[in-house]
């Protein structure tokens, strides 16, 4: 149970509480920390799954857990910066994944629960649309221009990019998973 897959995971969900009080401090710093912690849980997100795989450490705790922590971090990072900025631009977007996140994640309970689960198993779409909205969190949440480089509209234009692939991963699982959902009982 306590072995680097699953302590990486857990400090991903350390994570969340010191990313939500960085995210409203009110320096100048504060932003490109918190991009910071937000790369580094995005970063233990790959990292954990990977080493879980190489090192053979996969466990139930990691499988439940791994999601889990990924869901939150991303749903609340959404949240923040919707809050911070409350446009129909922004929060249209992050309304389509978070959205996407629960009924995928209800989609793939219920398939585990008819013993299904395989059929809903992560895509090449949804590891790309991980990817994407992870790039666009840590763009939007650094808000300002760095190296004259405009953050929040790469972050804005790559997070619609994320919502897209979002709706096609979610397409794509419930076409999988669609002659079971339709099945007679």
């Amino acid at each position: 149970m306590w072995n680097i897959p699953n302590i990486l995971t857990l400090l991903r969900i350390a994570l969340i509480p010191v990313f939500v009080f960085i995210f409203y401090l009110p320096a100048p710093w504060a932003r490109p920390v918190c991009a910071l912690v937000f790369t580094a849980a995005a970063v233990t997100d790959w990292l954990d799954g990977y080493l879980a795989r190489r090192w053979g450490q996969t466990s139930p705790l990691g499988a439940f857990l791994d999601p889990v922590a990924d869901k939150l971090m991303v749903a609340i990072a959404l949240v923040l910066l919707v809050q911070a900025d409350p446009h129909a631009l922004l929060a249209l977007p992050a309304a389509v994944i978070i959205g996407r996140e629960i009924a995928v994640s209800a989609l793939r309970e219920w398939m585990a629960e008819v013993g299904a689960r395989a059929t809903v198993a992560v895509s090449l779409s949804g590891k790309l649309k991980t990817t994407a909205q992870m790039v666009a969190i840590v763009l939007l949440i650094l808000h300002e221009p760095v190296f004259g480089i405009p953050t929040r509209d790469g972050g804005l234009a790559l997070l619609y990019i994320a919502a897209l692939l979002t709706l096609w991963s979610m397409f794509q699982y419930l076409r999988a998973a669609w002659p079971v959902l339709t099945a007679r009982s």
